[in-house]
C-alpha cells in the first residue's frame, strides 16, 4: 500500500493521522498528501515530516493540502490531481462531548465528509481505502458513535456495489474498516485530563467507579493499521486487539501515586491533604463499558495482534436510504435528529 505509492492521509494533523505519517514516511512513498482542515496541525505536521525526510534522507515528496473532506470539489481534486493510490481517512470529529451539541456539524463531517472521499476513491479506481473506525461505532449510543457506525455502513455498501465488477475481474478499491478503542496520547485521551486535575491538586473528575476502556498507544495502534493494508478482505472490519479493558477509578489512582501523591481518605476529619476523586456521573450518550465487536463472528488474521469480524453488510440501496434521510438535516429538529441517527446506525 506504501512502498513506491501516492499516500493521502485525512486528517493528517490530528493525533491518529500524524502518527501515520511519520510512520508511513520511513516505508518510502513516492508522495504523501496531507490533508486537513485545522491551518496549524497541517503547518505542524508539514515542518516536522520536512525534517524528518532530511533525516532519512528520503526522496519522499510532502504536499500539504488545507481544506475540507465536506469540499466535494477539493477533494475529488486532490485525489486525481496527484493520482492517489491509497488513502488512510483519519479526518473525522471525535469528541463525544462536543458533538451531542452539534450534531449536525459531526453529520456533515463524519458522515458526508467521509462519503465524499470514500466515493471519489471508488469512482477514480484507487487501489486502497482504509477506513479509521472506533469502538464506539458498536451499538452506538452517542452522536460520535452513530456517525462512525454509519460511516462503516458506507464503505461496507460501496465495497458490495463493486462487488460484481471484481467478480469481471475489472480492477477496483480494496476498502478497510480499522475498528479500535482509545488510543493513550490522542486528542481527546483522558490521560491529558487527569495529569492537569492532578498537578492542579485535584479533584480527578471519573464519570462512574464501574468505567471501562479499552487502550492502546497511539504507536501502536497507527503500527497495526498500516499492517491491515496488507491482508486480504472483503471489507469486512478488522479489529486491533487490545487487551483486557481497563479500570478508568484504577488508572486515576495508579497516576494519582505515580505523581507523588497520596489519595485522599474521607474518614479522617481535618485530614486535608491528598488528591481526591469525584464521581461526576455518565455524560449524555456515555457507555459504562465500550464494545469492539457487534456479532460474534470473530476469527484470527495472519497477525496475532489484529482480528476479522464478519459483521452484516448494507446494500448500496440501504445505504442510499440512510444518506437521503440525513440530507436534509438543517431542517429537523435537533433531539429528532439525533433519534434518527441512533435508529439509522442500529443496523447489526
Amino acid at each position: 500500500c506504501i512502498l513506491g505509492k501516492i499516500v493521502l492521509v485525512t486528517g493528517a494533523g490530528g493525533s491518529i493521522g500524524s502518527e501515520l505519517c511519520r510512520q508511513i514516511l520511513p516505508l518510502k512513498p513516492s508522495l504523501i498528501v496531507l490533508l486537513d482542515h485545522a491551518e496549524h496541525n497541517l503547518y505542524s505536521i508539514n515542518f516536522e515530516l520536512t525534517n524528518l525526510k532530511e533525516t532519512l534522507n528520503s526522496d519522499t515528496k510532502i504536499v500539504p493540502v488545507l481544506g475540507t473532506i465536506t469540499n466535494k470539489a477539493l477533494v475529488e481534486a486532490t485525489i486525481n490531481e496527484f493520482k492517489v493510490n491509497t488513502i488512510y481517512h483519519a479526518a473525522a470529529y471525535k469528541h463525544v462531548a462536543l458533538l451531542e451539541n452539534n450534531i449536525k456539524g459531526g453529520v456533515l463531517n463524519n458522515i458526508f465528509g467521509t462519503y465524499n472521499v470514500a466515493k471519489t476513491a471508488a469512482q477514480q479506481n484507487i487501489d486502497n481505502f482504509i477506513l479509521i473506525s472506533t469502538d464506539k461505532a458498536v451499538r452506538p449510543t452517542n452522536i460520535m458513535g452513530a456517525t462512525k457506525r454509519i460511516t462503516e455502513l458506507i464503505i461496507q455498501g460501496l465495497s458490495l456495489k463493486l462487488e460484481a465488477e471484481r467478480e469481471k475481474e475489472i480492477k477496483t478499491t480494496q476498502f478497510t474498516i480499522v475498528r479500535f478503542g482509545n488510543v493513550l496520547g490522542s486528542s481527546g485521551s483522558v490521560i491529558p485530563l487527569f495529569k492537569k486535575q492532578i498537578e492542579n491538586g485535584g479533584p480527578v473528575t471519573i464519570t462512574h467507579p464501574e468505567v471501562t476502556r479499552y487502550f492502546m498507544t497511539i504507536s501502536e495502534a497507527t503500527q497495526l493499521v498500516l499492517q491491515t493494508g496488507s491482508i486480504e478482505n472483503d471489507c469486512n472490519v478488522f479489529v486491533l486487539n487490545m487487551g483486557e479493558p481497563v479500570s478508568i477509578l484504577n488508572l486515576a489512582k495508579q497516576m494519582i501515586y505515580l505523581s507523588g501523591h497520596k489519595l485522599k481518605t474521607k474518614n479522617k476529619e481535618g485530614d486535608k491533604s491528598g488528591i481526591d476523586i469525584q464521581f461526576i456521573g455518565l455524560q449524555k450518550g456515555e457507555k459504562i463499558h465500550e464494545e469492539l465487536f457487534i456479532g460474534d463472528n470473530i476469527s484470527p488474521t495472519e497477525h496475532p495482534m489484529i482480528m476479522k469480524a464478519q459483521e452484516d453488510f448494507c446494500s448500496w440501496k440501504e445505504v442510499e436510504k440512510i444518506l437521503s434521510a440525513l440530507e436534509f438535516r438543517d431542517s429537523i429538529d435537533q433531539n429528532d435528529l439525533r433519534q434518527l441517527l441512533l435508529d439509522l446506525s442500529q443496523k447489526d
